[in-house]
């Protein structure tokens, strides 16, 4: 389905199911000799050390999560709060203009709003993972930055508590759930009525839309997760493990959709991520995932 074997698979990403300190090592020359000290003569020799290729032990990946400020996280507190009472506030007035009639009116639009979150969590991955860099002004170490530190920990991400992990995409469903809100203000309820399954579509895609990282961070835990998490994974309605395990085979090129994964398949199959890539390269001479694999260098 990918073109990589399972073999291929394992032996180009990080071994997440044993615990955090597993990264695979990769051998590396250290580039200051040590001097040893001897009766008769001294001589200078190069020692050649074991550093860690992915893990929270890779020092790429720990100066990167040194970077999360205090702004960034206040930032989080607000986005993921706000969101929560927006998600409240529409889930009330939809179940309080629900008729046993628009069920069925409501369910290929919630499918598709589904279909659509999942679209644009790979396009935007796709972005964050491909261009820019994390010296970039104000989208740098805000936003880029988690995307480079999840490649070469991508385990990191269950060790962030809920406001760290979710914090930007709540940010990104409030605006959607707040007009969603002032819909349902200045509209009659027969106009409610009538525009019910855009409402539906709305409303899933911005819920799948803010619940992206989550997701994400359960296709990354392989221990402790909830029955009914483990069930959808299993049953494929969010993202399973072993599907996203793909995506991290270096150089993360592929199977970028991260809500459900729906879509990996029949976008790798039509190539759309790597034919933009080369459009973009073409007129632009910027190289796909530049900044990232200078990260991924550095190994001491």
């Amino acid at each position: 389905m990918t073109g990589k074997s399972d073999k291929e698979i394992l032996a180009n990403s990080m071994f997440e199911d044993d615990p955090n300190g597993n990264s695979a090592p990769a051998a590396t020359e250290d580039q200051s000799s040590k001097e040893i000290n001897h009766p008769t003569k001294s001589t200078t020799v190069t020692v050649t050390v074991t550093s860690p290729r992915w893990g929270p032990q890779n020092k790429g990946a720990q100066e990167l999560a040194s970077l999360y400020s205090p702004g960034k996280r206040a930032q989080e507190i607000i986005c993921v709060y706000t969101c929560i009472c927006l998600m409240i506030i529409n889930l009330a007035l939809i179940v309080r203009h629900m008729r046993l009639d628009r069920i069925s009116v409501a369910f290929v639009p919630a499918l598709c709003g589904i279909i659509t979150a999942d679209f644009a969590s790979g396009l935007v991955h796709w972005a964050a993972d491909t261009w820019g860099s994390v010296d970039l002004p104000l989208i740098g170490k805000n936003f880029l930055r988690p995307f480079r530190e999840h490649h070469l920990d991508p385990t990191s991400i269950t060790r962030h508590d809920f406001i760290e992990t979710n914090g930007d995409n709540f940010m990104v469903g409030i605006p959607i759930l707040g007009y969603l809100a002032h819909y349902f203000y200045i509209r009659s309820p027969s106009e409610i009525q009538q525009h019910f399954g855009w409402i539906a579509y709305v409303f899933l895609c911005s819920i799948f839309v803010a619940m992206t990282n989550q997701i994400h961070k359960w296709s990354h835990t392989y221990w402790g997760l909830p029955r009914w998490v483990l069930l959808l994974q299993s049953c494929h309605i969010i993202l399973p493990r072993k599907h996203h395990r793909i995506h991290h085979v270096a150089p993360h090129e592929t199977y970028f959709c991260i809500t459900t994964g729906w879509l990996n398949w029949p976008l790798e199959r039509l190539r759309f991520w790597s034919t933009f890539e080369l459009l973009i390269e073409h007129f632009t001479g910027l190289k796909p995932r530049d900044d990232d694999m200078k990260w991924a260098k550095k190994l001491t």
